[in-house]
């Protein structure tokens, strides 16, 4: 029996390369669909076929789907400048695109979406509840634009496997860490390079982060459990870890001992409001500060993942203290 066939889009950035290793240990054939450049083609993991094509020209998506079981979509615009249109077209766009190479493969489609469906006010509204998959999705804010681009495109792959087009799953996860991370940890890095760790308080909140590995775990899990189908899962607590823990496991991968300096949590909300409004004024209102960045380092992860782990069996096996120190030694190395 021939070996099952998986197309990954974003394979060479962070949860597509962790699923496409994943897909290989389990013995799949992994195509990992990349636009035609040096440095992509380099950064394909070994043991995955580098496959041309880009996930907004629907021809070559789906001639790289062509014979696939499986579609794993994790191409997505992240943080990008231009507004709503470079969100729309990327995440709105190639998800329609992987839709239908998907539909003419006759594969199975795990797209990857995001807590940001849930929107700020839902995130952290203050009365302790947790969120999960069954909580009602409000209106976002007029400039969340990946927020908006991530619960349309999580829409898209639901309605097209209610209609009956495709097999479809989603999985959400939230910040997301470990090896090949360009965005989260060379952000904390960059601010640990004094060796001083301002903490908001005592530092003991939660933060909401999960490691790369297990996104990639939780998302084959949905892929191959039939009951999935039109359903989303979290994948937003792997292990709960605090600032103040994250931090010194940061300072461990970056070979120093950081001096952590408490800040009372009046000053630094005082601090944010005036950050928030100052860059605010100082852009004519085209950036500002989302309040959710605070939450991230005052409040408890408000997301639980129970539905992955008691549907998928979703079982997280890279613990925050060998993944976090990885992840800062990694973008050391690789900065």
């Amino acid at each position: 029996m021939s070996a099952p066939i998986a197309l990954v889009t974003g394979a060479t950035g962070l949860v597509g390369s962790h699923i496409a290793e994943r897909l290989l240990a389990d013995g799949w054939t992994v195509r990992a669909l990349v636009r035609p450049h040096a440095q992509s083609l380099a950064s394909v993991v070994p043991g995955a076929e580098p496959v041309l094509g880009d996930v907004l020209d629907a021809a070559s998506f789906t001639t790289a789907a062509r014979g696939c079981d499986a579609l794993f979509h994790t191409a997505a615009a992240i943080i990008a400048g231009g507004g709503w249109e470079t969100y729309r077209r990327l995440n709105v766009d190639g998800t329609m695109n992987a839709i239908a190479a998907a539909e003419r493969a006759g594969a199975r489609l795990l797209h990857l979406s995001s807590v940001a469906v849930y929107g700020p006010e839902t995130r952290y509204r203050g009365d302790g509840a947790k969120t999960d998959e069954s909580t009602p999705l409000r209106s976002l804010p007029p400039r969340a634009y990946y927020a908006r681009s991530k619960r349309e495109s999580e829409q898209l792959v639901m309605d097209a496997h209610a209609a009956g087009r495709i097999w479809a799953t989603a999985v959400r996860p939230d910040v997301i860490y470990g090896p090949r991370d360009r965005q989260f940890v060379p952000r904390v890095a960059k601010l640990l390079r004094f060796g001083i760790a301002p903490l908001v308080g005592d530092g003991r909140s939660t933060l909401a982060i999960v490691h790369a590995a297990n996104v990639a775990d939780g998302a084959v899990r949905a892929l191959m459990y039939a009951g999935a189908g039109g359903r989303a899962f979290n994948l937003a607590n792997d292990y709960d870890v605090s600032v103040r823990r994250f931090v010194e496991l940061a300072g461990r991968g970056l070979s120093r001992h950081l001096r952590i300096i408490s800040v009372p949590e009046g000053v630094a909300k005082a601090g944010f409001r005036i950050a928030r409004s100052t860059l605010k004024a100082l852009t004519a209102g085209r950036l500002s500060i989302s309040r959710a960045a605070l939450g991230m380092i005052t409040e408890d992860n408000p997301f639980t993942s129970d539905r992955a782990r008691r549907e998928l069996g979703w079982s997280p096996v890279v613990h925050p203290d060998d993944g976090i120190p990885e992840a800062f030694r990694w973008s050391m190395t690789h900065r």
